[in-house]
């Protein structure tokens, strides 16, 4: 008995699914004549089951086979064979979950249009700061310049810029990550951005690391991350440049906030936007500007 009410639960739950009353007049037949006895039982006590979708079936069973005790009663045809009673079940049945799934979709997605997700946060405050003039300031134009932004949330940020010449030819790539956080929980609390820059005629990828002050002053924090590059506090509007055999690129923090809580002054960041700019490496005006 106990086998009979799981196979007919699940007899249930798949109509509610499949809505193949075929399949489901095949599955009841199998139980023979304990069906009823279980049916009633499930009725009775639902359990984790919706009891109108126990009733639907119910009547599924009452208005497909009404006349299952009868000598001559016929097995359920192979073709899908629906009585009028059964379409009109359906079509309730097809009313209710589409409303149902239209009240959760409102419920769940409603929040999505009323707030940015950390991402998009980040990326329209990237695009609402102006970039650099380097030209005014006696430099070259770069080959590109990029502005990106890390918020606190956006626990999968990672950027990276393509480097191509006028001509449109791929000279490397550049791009900036998280590289270290600290404390516990959601969402992560970043203490390091990592910063690189690879040229197609370098065999090596210059890494840079950009530090928290917490983070810059802590030994522990220090030996963890000075083997993917040099250490370099972020301060903001202090360059931090990086090259490699035929590219160079200013990295500057236009604006940087730290986060306030239970951990360390200084130690995660709460916003930070990073400027960053590739000239050639014969440029040699770049060097006097990252100090």
């Amino acid at each position: 008995a106990d086998y009979q009410r799981e196979y007919l639960r699940m007899t249930i739950d798949s109509f509610l699914v499949n809505s193949d009353t075929t399949l489901a007049l095949q599955r009841w037949q199998a139980l023979g004549t304990d069906a009823s006895a279980r049916l009633a039982e499930i009725s009775a006590n639902p359990g984790p089951q919706d009891q109108a979708t126990i009733t639907v079936f119910s009547q599924l069973i009452d208005a497909a086979v009404p006349a299952e005790s009868a000598p001559d009663a016929q097995p359920v045809p192979a073709g899908n064979t629906t009585p009028k009673a059964m379409q009109y079940i359906l079509i309730v049945l097809g009313i209710i979950a589409v409303g149902a799934v239209a009240y959760l979709a409102m419920r769940v997605f409603r929040p999505l249009s009323s707030a940015d997700s950390p991402a998009q946060q980040a990326l329209k405050h990237a695009q609402s700061v102006e970039k650099t003039d380097f030209e005014s300031l006696g430099l070259a134009t770069p080959i590109t310049q990029s502005m990106t932004t890390y918020v606190l949330g956006d626990d999968l940020y990672d950027e990276s810029f393509s480097i191509e010449s006028q001509s449109g030819e791929f000279l490397g790539e550049y791009g900036v990550g998280i590289s270290d956080t600290i404390g516990v929980g959601d969402p992560k609390k970043v203490t390091a951005l990592e910063i690189w820059l690879f040229d197609k005629n370098d065999i090596k990828t210059a890494t840079k690391v950009l530090m928290s002050e917490h983070a810059f002053n802590n030994p522990e924090i220090v030996q963890r991350l000075e083997a993917k590059g040099e250490l370099v506090l972020l301060r903001p509007q202090e360059p931090v440049k990086l090259e490699t055999e035929t590219l160079q690129i200013l990295v500057t923090a236009a604006d940087l906030e730290y986060g306030s809580g239970p951990l360390p002054p200084n130690s995660y960041f709460d916003r930070v936007t990073l400027e960053l700019a590739v000239w050639p490496k014969q440029a040699p005006a770049v060097v006097d500007a990252a100090g």
